[in-house]
C-alpha cells in the first residue's frame, strides 16, 4: 500500500520527504515550471533531494525567475533551465536534442505544462494550440527522450513518465480521433477541448506503459482544483467564469468547488513520480497521491481508444514511436 497518511491535504513537501530515498540521485525533467504553478512547486520540493532537476518554459525571463527562486531557497540545488515551446515541433526537437546531449540519464519525465482556455488558434505547425500543448507536443517529447529514459533503467529501477491530467477527463465525451490535430474551428469551445486533452493524457499513460513492455512506467493524475497562474490569464478568465470555476472578479468559486493549495496540488505529481508501490500498477491514474483507477471514466480507460490515439498522433508528428 502507498503511504496510508496521504490525504487531500497532503503537500508535495510531505510526499517528497516520504520518498526522499527514492528521489536521491535521480534526474527529473518537468515541463511548465513558472512561479505560482504546481510545476514550480514540484521542482522546488524535488530539488532538495534530486541529483538534477531540469525546469522548462518558453519564456526565458520566467524560467530565470523560477531558477533563482529555487536556488535562493536551496543553494546547492542542481537546477538546469531548458527553453521548451510545446506549440512548435521544431522547438521540441531542439530542446530534446539538448537534453539528449546531457551526460546524465533521465529517470523521470513529468508532463505538467498545459493550455486550458482561450480562443481557437493554430500553431506554427497548423495544429490546434491547446491539443498541441497538452498532448501532441508531450507525445513527441516523450518519443525523442525515450532513449534517455531507457538509459536510466536498471535491474531495480524502471524510469517513469508522469502526465498531469485532471478529473476533467471525465467531463466530456472522450477524445474525437478525427479532430486531434486541428479541432473543429466551427464549433470550437475551450473547455470541451480541454476535456479531450486531459482524456488524451490518461490514455497516453495507459498506452505508453503497455507498449514499453515494462521498460518505462507511465502514470496520469488529477492534481485537484488549484488556483494557479492559469486562471489568472486574461485570455482564459472568461472561460473559467462561464464554467463557474471563478467569479467575475477572478477569485476562486469556493461554493462550487473544493480547492487545494499549490503545495497540495503538486503532491500527487511527486507521488506518481516516486512512490515505489506504483511499479505494480503501470498506467495507473492517481488522485490524492494514491492509485484511483476506479475514478477513470470508461472512455478514458479504453484500451482500443488508447491504441488508436497513439497511431493517430504518430501520424500527426510524422514518426513512429516504438520500443
Amino acid at each position: 500500500m502507498s503511504q496510508p497518511n496521504f490525504t487531500t491535504a497532503t503537500t508535495a513537501e510531505e510526499v517528497a520527504s516520504a520518498f526522499q530515498e527514492q528521489i536521491r540521485g535521480k534526474n527529473v525533467l518537468i515541463t511548465g515550471t513558472s512561479i505560482n504553478g504546481i510545476g514550480f512547486e514540484t521542482a522546488r520540493v524535488l530539488a532538495r533531494y534530486a541529483n538534477l532537476v531540469i525546469i522548462t518554459g518558453y519564456n526565458t525571463g520566467r524560467l530565470k525567475l523560477s531558477e533563482e527562486a529555487i536556488k535562493k531557497e536551496i543553494p546547492d540545488a542542481n537546477i538546469r533551465p531548458l527553453i521548451l515551446d510545446l506549440t512548435s515541433l521544431a522547438a521540441i526537437r531542439k530542446a530534446a536534442a539538448e537534453v539528449n546531449a546531457y551526460p546524465e540519464p533521465l529517470h523521470v519525465l513529468i508532463h505538467n505544462a498545459a493550455s486550458s482556455g482561450g480562443k481557437y488558434k493554430l500553431t506554427v505547425d497548423n495544429l490546434e494550440d491547446q491539443m498541441a500543448t497538452d498532448h501532441i507536443g508531450p507525445f513527441l517529447l516523450t518519443k525523442l527522450l525515450a532513449p534517455k529514459l531507457l538509459a536510466a533503467r536498471t535491474a531495480s529501477y524502471t524510469p517513469r513518465v508522469v502526465y498531469v491530467s485532471s478529473e476533467a477527463h471525465g467531463f466530456g465525451q472522450g477524445i474525437d480521433l478525427d479532430t486531434v490535430a486541428r479541432g473543429n474551428p466551427v464549433n470550437f469551445a475551450a473547455f470541451p477541448r480541454y476535456f479531450e486533452a486531459k482524456s488524451a493524457n490518461v490514455l497516453s499513460a495507459i498506452e505508453l506503459s503497455k507498449r514499453s513492455q515494462g521498460k518505462i512506467n507511465a502514470y496520469s493524475l488529477h492534481p485537484g482544483t488549484i488556483f494557479t497562474n492559469i486562471q489568472q490569464k486574461e485570455e482564459t478568465r472568461a472561460d473559467f467564469v462561464q464554467f463557474g470555476l471563478v467569479h467575475p472578479d477572478g477569485s476562486p468559486n469556493t461554493d462550487k468547488f473544493a480547492w487545494k493549495t499549490i503545495p497540495q496540488g503538486a503532491a500527487t505529481t511527486v507521488a506518481a513520480a516516486f512512490d515505489p508501490e506504483l511499479d505494480a500498477t503501470p498506467g495507473a491514474y492517481l488522485v490524492d497521491c494514491v492509485e484511483a483507477n476506479d475514478q477513470r471514466v470508461a472512455h478514458s480507460a479504453d484500451a482500443a481508444t488508447a491504441a488508436k490515439l497513439w497511431t493517430v498522433t504518430e501520424g500527426i508528428i510524422g514518426e513512429e514511436f516504438t520500443f
